[in-house]
Parts: structure tokens; C-alpha cells; sequence
């Protein structure tokens, strides 16, 4: 099917969503095709209380779904994707190093849902964690551009906002995949083990943040997939 039919005359919007702690930064290395149009959803606060599919859909607010769209979700903001693309059918979704279904979340991550691990553990001391393992490894080698930018927008990242998104991920509860889906993975991602998810596109030995450190590959795809 020629989705874009009828709009050859303007470009088609390609919406990205980052993931926790992360910002459109977590995109800079990724180059669309021509003729799409990359925009970019920003995180707003979260309501008392609310989970992941009722943000996600506030969220959708920053969508212009009077026109056909994309939807592009990086780890946690694929599974907002997920959600947004119940309601407004894009023309179809991608998914970053994420899962479509929470069946898909690794069994531990449910255990700690149980124990209310986000309350256990604080963002505060995630960001010492990460930047104390940061210096660690720049006494033996140079932190790579892509490196820099992950620990920035880390640093920077609300904490609230970080103590509320661990939940939420702990307990999504979606059943339904987008349609039609597209998904990348890395073998070696340890946030959201490969093991436990079902993607289109796999990249050998890529971690969790294979936009950055797999943009060609990323790049690649991305052309082959979009309509």
C-alpha cells in the first residue's frame, strides 16, 4: 500500500520518542530520508498517580494526527509508542532497542515491581552510580561524543520524573502490538534483554543504546522500513 498517496506534495512527520532520562539528543546521529519531517515529543510531568498509557496518551497531544504520521519510540518511549498507536494508527510504528508488549519486560523487572524497587533506589544515586562507572572508564579509554551525550542527559534528567518512569515501566500491563511494527534490537542490550523480545531487525553485539552507538546501522533501517 502507497501510504503516501495523495501527500507526495509535503513531507510525511516522523514523531521520536526518547527514552528514560534521555532527550531528542539521544537522536542526533539518526538522518531520515528526504522526504520525511523528524519531530520530536517532549517529556511533561507526570499526574499523580498516572501510568504509563495515560501519559502516553497526553503525550500524543504534541502529534498532529490530522495527517497521516510515524512514530518512532526509543526503549520506555517505544512502549509509550506502543500505547499512542492503539488510538491514532500511525501509519506504522518503530521501535529502538524496546518492546511492544509488557509480556515482553524480563520476569525480574516484575519482581522488583513487587518490591517497589523505584522507591528503594534512588535517582540520585543511579546518576552517582553512572558517573562514578563514567570516570572509572575514562582512566583507561576516551569517552566516545556518544558516550558524553548519554551521561549529560542523564545528569540533567528530573529525578522525579526518572522515580516515576521506573514504575510505570515496572507496570505496564499493554497487550496489544502496534501494526504494522518494525523493530531493531541489539544482542547485547542488558536493559531489555533480546531474549525476551521478538524483533524484526537484530544487530550483533549493539547494547542498549545502539541509536548511538549503531547509527549507520540504525540509519539503514530506518530507510529500508519507512513507507
Amino acid at each position: 500500500m502507497n501510504y503516501l498517496q495523495g501527500f507526495n506534495d509535503r513531507l510525511l512527520n516522523v514523531y521520536f520518542i526518547s527514552g528514560m532520562g534521555a532527550d531528542h539528543r539521544a537522536f542526533s546521529r539518526i538522518t531520515l530520508p528526504k522526504a520525511y519531517s523528524a519531530l520530536y515529543i517532549h517529556w511533561t510531568a507526570p499526574h499523580k498517580k498516572e501510568n504509563l498509557a495515560g501519559y502516553a496518551l497526553r503525550l500524543a497531544s504534541q502529534i498532529d494526527t490530522s495527517t497521516p504520521f510515524i512514530l518512532v519510540g526509543l526503549s520506555m518511549g517505544g512502549m509509550m509508542a506502543a500505547e499512542i498507536a492503539k488510538k491514532f494508527s500511525p501509519v506504522c510504528t518503530i521501535l529502538i532497542s524496546s518492546i511492544p508488549v509488557a509480556a515482553q519486560l524480563p520476569p525480574y523487572y516484575r519482581w522488583a515491581s513487587r518490591l517497589h524497587a523505584p522507591n528503594l533506589v534512588s535517582p540520585s544515586l543511579l546518576k552517582v552510580l553512572k558517573a562514578a562507572a563514567r570516570f572509572k572508564q575514562a582512566l583507561t579509554w576516551r569517552p566516545s561524543p556518544a558516550s558524553q551525550i548519554t551521561h549529560d542527559m542523564l545528569q540533567e534528567a528530573d529525578n522525579e520524573f526518572l522515580r516515576w518512569s521506573m514504575m510505570a515501566v515496572l507496570e505496564w500491563s499493554n497487550s496489544q502490538p502496534p501494526h504494522p511494527l518494525y523493530h531493531i534490537h541489539g544482542t547485547k542490550d542488558r536493559t531489555l534483554p533480546i531474549r525476551f523480545t521478538h524483533p524484526t531487525h537484530v544487530v550483533p553485539k549493539a547494547g542498549h543504546i545502539l541509536v548511538m552507538s549503531h547509527p549507520e546501522t540504525v540509519n539503514a533501517f530506518l530507510k529500508e522500513v519507512l513507507p
